[in-house]
């Protein structure tokens, strides 16, 4: 399953989280060990650019982070990094340089690359966000399947089973999703493609698509 391998869908010079993400062949494998692999790298980050803020809390001294935002660990936030008014992070999370977390989203055992925004009402939850990926306003990841089984991983004849409960949208670098769309459990969606306003969306989407709707995805040209 090519479209779905990490070196198909990110950018790793632009993480910090660079050399985690290397050890594996797919994103979703590195989900249950991101809080284990925040601790240890909290302690190894240079104390005259971050400041320890809390119980495994690390924040950039250059990063702006709103009073009214509830920040819990492990959690690193990277320089120029920007946490705006009542954004929730809940743990588990790294937020990469430049990147916006905005107001009322929340985060939940993630990894933003660089540049990452998710800026108005979003939820991301069990999830990795390549390099200048957005999600527009309302547009969420749905990590738990409604019947409450295990994720698999879908691309056209292609399966794999994840062996994960949780496991919300793997989005490569630069891709795009409308507003209010829904990201459905086990999607990954290819480096430099857009998501319509208002799409459910699951499964594999290949890089530099357009998705339309589930019978209507189309390459750019």
């Amino acid at each position: 399953m090519e479209n779905a391998k990490i070196k198909n869908l990110y950018t790793l010079d632009e993480t910090i989280a660079k050399d985690f993400l290397s050890q594996f062949e797919y994103p979703w494998e590195a989900l249950p060990k991101i809080s284990a692999y925040i601790v240890e790298l909290g302690k190894t980050l240079p104390k005259d650019e971050f400041e320890n803020k809390g119980e495994n809390i690390w924040i950039h001294k250059d990063a702006k982070v709103a009073p009214t935002a509830c920040l819990n660990g492990p959690l690193i936030v990277c320089s120029g990094a920007e946490i705006r008014h009542c954004a929730f992070v809940r743990g588990n999370a790294i937020v990469g340089e430049g990147a916006v977390v905005g107001n009322s989203t929340e985060l939940k055992n993630v990894i933003l690359f660089n540049k990452v925004q998710v800026p108005h009402y979003n939820y991301v939850g069990d999830s990795i966000l390549g390099f200048k990926a957005h999600m527009g306003a309302g547009s969420i990841t749905s990590n738990v399947k409604s019947d409450k089984t295990l994720v698999i991983v879908k691309d056209g004849t292609e399966a794999i089973e994840t062996g994960l409960k949780k496991f919300g949208a793997m989005l490569g670098d630069n891709v795009e999703v409308g507003c209010n769309s829904v990201l459905n459990p086990g999607t990954v969606i290819g480096p430099e493609s857009n998501v319509y306003p208002c799409s459910c969306v699951r499964g594999v989407i290949k890089k530099g698509s357009i998705y339309k709707n589930k019978t209507e995805i189309v390459s750019k040209h």
